[in-house]
């Protein structure tokens, strides 16, 4: 199921929330609220106007209104009604199994929409624990990952986050970190646009979600990681690989 209405963002936790196509089927994008019978219902609403329904709506579950508004304006703006240009396309791509060490959290996607998101949190913990030059064992420093896994279920699931690097051996962690074994796996890779990491990287995933609710494509939830290289040296003109394990 897809795991946010492409219009207003609000997550499709269950059938009952889904729209309708012309003939009836049921519509795997769009929230009912914003989708029926083929149609937006509000066809001339713009993305600001969006936003502003929006708000109270995220008030309401206990945000404050300008994180609120901030996390719209950012968040909308990549979803399918709203979003311009064509979805990216991923590529087959084989993997050995591979080690990763550092910084973890449990969260789920519905769970980042709130003020309780734990994914900038643990972004910030990455930085600010110089995460990557703790790690003493890597195989390619260069890259840091961004690992899924301990799948509850599927995307509308809880999972852990690991942000780290690439290990040769696991048994000697730093202090606060986790070891994590990535398996071997077949992967779909889709690689974002260019632009400011944190957007590019919102997109991308919108794009992902998109691909597999049309595609009879099946996600194993074994393990997905997000690959940061030299591309995202620039974090305003980046660039990321995304490998989401399949079937």
């Amino acid at each position: 199921m897809q795991s946010y209405c492409q219009s207003c963002g609000m997550p499709l936790v269950d059938e009952a929330l889904l729209g309708t196509e012309k003939e009836g089927q049921v519509s795997q994008e769009y929230c009912t609220y914003c989708y029926g019978e083929g149609e937006f219902k509000q066809p001339d609403l713009t993305v600001q106007e969006m936003i502003e329904i929006g708000v109270p709506h995220l008030k309401e579950e206990g945000m404050a209104e300008a994180e609120a508004r901030q996390m719209l304006t950012s968040f909308l703006p990549s979803l399918k009604r709203w979003r311009k240009g064509e979805s990216i396309e991923p590529v087959v791509i084989e993997k050995d199994s591979f080690k990763v060490v550092g910084v973890t959290a449990r969260t789920s996607n519905a769970n980042e929409r709130t003020s309780q998101a734990k994914i900038p949190q643990l972004w910030s913990a990455f930085y600010e624990q110089n995460v990557a030059q703790q790690i003493s064992n890597q195989v390619n420093g260069a890259v840091t990952y961004g690992l899924y896994a301990d799948y509850e279920s599927d995307v509308n699931g809880q999972y852990s986050l690991t942000l780290g690097m690439a290990v040769s051996a696991i048994d000697e962690v730093p202090e606060g970190m986790v070891a994590k074994l990535v398996p071997a796996a077949k992967y779909l890779v889709f690689t974002s646009e260019k632009g400011p990491i944190t957007e590019v990287v919102i997109k991308a995933w919108q794009d992902i979600w998109a691909w597999f609710a049309n595609s009879e494509v099946e996600r194993t939830y074994t393990g997905d990681f997000e690959k940061y290289d030299e591309r995202c040296a620039n974090p305003h003109e980046a660039q990321v690989d995304i490998y989401i394990a399949i079937k």
